[in-house]
């Protein structure tokens, strides 16, 4: 009695969207964070991106995750997309108001555009609390990218809920960190996925069983 052979193994009709995701919010968040962190002497470089690569390519990224059936990256991407279209439809479009409401209420505009702020990061660091716990699940590296992040939200919303300039530039600082690991992250996805001589390591899931070789047993 001969087996029926197995069906293929079913593969991906799209490429991996992770490392482009990843690289566009490396690159976004490096602009705000190196502005965070007093570095720039420009304006507000990071706007533009925001919307066209950390906004727009973000949010494709999440939406070919979902056709991956990646709930999480689907779920992560897309989120972050929409992070950095809402902060700069914030910052283009609702702080210039600040003026005109402070002005009715007799308080700093400044003040009040922090206080917006800080509810903003403060909400995503909620959400980015359970996507670092579940990262654990996916790679070293993807839990270093959210841990980095975690760190970089709360610094960031403590600062603009008190309004210290110091603080702020820290989680500047921190932002910048979290880029440099993302950027990392999506130079392995990118390698990683070349099937060449090169690779990079990114760590397994926390939890994960090794597979351990056993020893030749002597004849």
């Amino acid at each position: 009695m001969t087996e029926s052979p197995r069906p293929p193994t079913p593969v991906s009709a799209i490429a991996d969207p992770a490392p482009l995701g990843l690289a566009a919010f490396a690159l976004t968040t490096f602009l705000l964070s190196a502005k965070n962190a007093g570095w720039t002497d420009g304006t507000d470089a990071w706007l533009g991106y925001a919307f066209a690569y950390g906004g727009l390519v973000q949010l494709l990224a999440g939406m070919w995750e979902f056709r991956n059936r990646n709930v999480f990256g689907a779920t992560a991407f897309a989120t972050y997309g929409g992070f950095w279209i809402g902060l700069g439809l914030y910052v283009r479009w609702v702080a210039p108001t600040a003026a005109a409401t402070a002005a009715a209420t007799k308080a700093n505009p400044e003040d009040l555009i922090q206080n917006d702020l800080g509810w903003i990061l403060l909400a995503f660091a909620i959400f980015n609390t359970y996507m670092l716990l579940w990262s654990t699940q996916v790679t070293a590296a993807v839990f270093g990218v959210f841990l980095t992040l975690e760190l970089t939200e709360i610094i960031l919303f403590i600062g603009n809920f008190s309004h210290s300039s110091g603080t702020i530039k820290f989680g500047g600082w921190v932002g910048v960190l979290t880029a440099a690991v993302a950027w990392y992250t999506s130079a392995a996805g990118v390698v990683n996925g070349m099937d060449g001589r090169y690779s990079l390591p990114v760590g397994s899931p926390f939890g994960a069983r090794r597979t351990v070789e056993a020893s030749p047993v002597p004849q």
